[in-house]
């Protein structure tokens, strides 16, 4: 929620790729050898969506 410039700090945190969130994507895009998928500044719906595709990609790439 932005005010005339300011913004809430519990909205931003909220908003926040959590720290749970960042370790997998880390990991994940690294397994997957596609390192631009990790983006610190990322939101938690953001990064549940990547981790999600990239868990689809590695299981698939297994599969063979």
């Amino acid at each position: 929620m932005q005010v005339q410039g300011k913004y809430d700090a519990r909205v931003f945190l909220a908003e926040q790729m959590t720290r749970t969130q960042g370790l997998r994507l880390k990991r994940l895009s690294e397994e997957a050898y596609q390192p631009a998928q990790y983006d610190r500044a990322l939101s938690s719906i953001e990064a549940a969506r990547r981790i999600q595709v990239l868990e689809a990609e590695i299981e698939l790439a297994n599969s063979f």
